[in-house]
């Protein structure tokens, strides 16, 4: 079994050491995994999900903790094995006295936001250091600079064009103008483009939108500040700042770049975006404010809003989708950028609290087009994670496929990866894998398909 901070040791931690947020210590691996239901038999690859998991016991914030990756690999209608690896990074063989001591360095990634494929290679992001590779049985294998050509971080939320194979990414961990420059690879690896992007301040830019032809920059008013430097994040959210959308050729020039004002908020991911004409509409979970009194004030809490930049005009067009609470929103990879008519959300409760965010009960399934939602609901004490699509087949519909999730039961402590039918949304999940450990809540993930990346 895996160690964990017991109950009584519990007393004084803060929230993100405590219950299902405390790490687990032990990394196992398991080939006897109890099913419920049918594992759908033309599901053939890997799911994997990263989060922040302190190989200490501590950190001093939940977004600082190492890596650690949780694997099921699934075939022939079988979950073959389930595995948990840290991400082995030189903050585990060599840790630094404080968080901050290695941002210089770019090989001190932690790999603890996201995990993502690419050109036959699994990345494990954050995003103020290089990406981190890992191989399909989620063994550490060395960082990603691009043969050097990678000078600064990349973001934990690259994007990948369905239709050119580019990956798209950013940079916003400049303590000096430019303060975000803009990355693109080709589909075999090459870097082809850094861009410097100039901004007026320091903010913390977690995601980014991409269309079929252009890349848009979220500039919104969580503002670097040296006086946060104690409470874990330096940052602090001041509507003074502004807030606007910056839209750029996906090959352009920073110098290029429009800029259209909105209403102060914070994003910390969007849904998708798309061209539409000469407008531009991005789906995004907007909350009002981010870390309003510190940087572990989760009080505001995200709803499905949509953008539409009116090009032409230079204005933005917000209106609020839905008033359920959601973030950590995805659509089919096959449709980043283009224009997709289903979301998937993860909900959220607990508004109003000031601690620690609170992962909801339920999943939700949204037509774009319509604004119709549908709940996958999770049972009245189990707690939901990132929603991810995994198509049935290539080239299918683009709900023809299954939603994939590890959720934890708070009753009994126990976790277990579910599979649900994207086209019958509200339906028991077909399989629901029962893991062999607790899974902490955790960041984002991926489903990888088998011809992905070597399994």
């Amino acid at each position: 079994m895996s160690q964990t901070i017991s109950q009584d040791e519990e007393t004084g931690l803060p929230w993100h050491l405590r219950g299902n947020w405390a790490p687990v210590l032990d990394e196992i691996s398991s080939t006897e995994l109890r099913v419920e239901g049918s594992i759908p038999t033309e599901l053939d690859g890997l799911y994997v999900r990263t989060g922040p998991n302190p190989v200490s016991g501590k950190s001093v914030h939940w977004f600082f903790g190492d890596g650690m990756l949780h694997g099921v690999r699934i075939r022939n209608g079988r979950a073959e094995w389930y595995r948990n690896r840290f991400v082995k990074t030189p903050n585990i063989t060599d840790p630094l006295a404080g968080e901050f001591d290695g941002m210089g360095d770019m090989t001190r990634g932690k790999g603890n936001t996201h995990v993502l494929p690419h050109n036959g290679k699994l990345m494990a992001l954050e995003e103020a250091h290089w990406p981190w590779l890992v191989d399909g049985n989620l063994n550490t294998v060395g960082y990603e600079n691009y043969g050097g050509a990678l000078t600064c971080s990349m973001t934990a939320h690259p994007k990948i064009c369905p239709e050119t194979g580019e990956l798209l990414a950013f940079s916003y961990m400049a303590f000096e103008p430019p303060y975000v420059h803009y990355v693109r690879i080709s589909p075999d690896g090459k870097l082809q483009q850094i861009e410097g992007v100039d901004i007026p301040a320091m903010v913390m830019m977690h995601d980014f939108n991409v269309t079929r032809n252009k890349v848009i920059f979220m500039d919104l008013p969580l503002v670097f500040d040296l006086n946060q430097l104690d409470t874990g994040v330096p940052f602090k959210f001041n509507r003074d700042n502004g807030a606007r959308l910056g839209v750029m050729d996906r090959e352009g020039k920073g110098s290029d770049i429009k800029w259209f004002d909105i209403d102060p908020c914070y994003v910390f991911h969007p849904v998708n975006a798309h061209d539409e004409g000469d407008n531009v509409v991005l789906y995004v979970s907007r909350q009002p404010e981010a870390f309003g009194s510190s940087s572990d004030d989760y009080a505001q809490v995200g709803r499905l809003w949509k953008w539409t930049i009116d090009t032409k005009a230079g204005k933005v067009t917000e209106e609020k989708v839905d008033d359920r609470p959601g973030d950590f929103g995805r659509v089919n990879d096959a449709y980043v950028g283009l224009k997709a008519r289903y979301g998937y959300l993860m909900s959220l409760a607990g508004e109003g609290n000031a601690e620690e965010p609170v992962y909801g009960s339920s999943l939700w399934k949204y037509d774009l087009q319509t604004g119709q939602c549908w709940e996958h609901h999770l049972g009245a004490t189990t707690r939901g994670s990132e929603p991810v699509f995994a198509p049935s087949r290539a080239n299918g519909a683009e709900d023809e496929g299954y939603v994939v999730t590890i959720v934890h039961d708070t009753a009994t402590d126990k976790s277990r990866l579910i599979i649900v039918d994207a086209q019958n949304f509200s339906a028991p999940p077909v399989a629901t894998i029962h893991l062999p450990q607790r899974v902490p809540y955790g960041a984002h993930g991926s489903w990888v398909p088998a011809t992905a990346v070597a399994m």
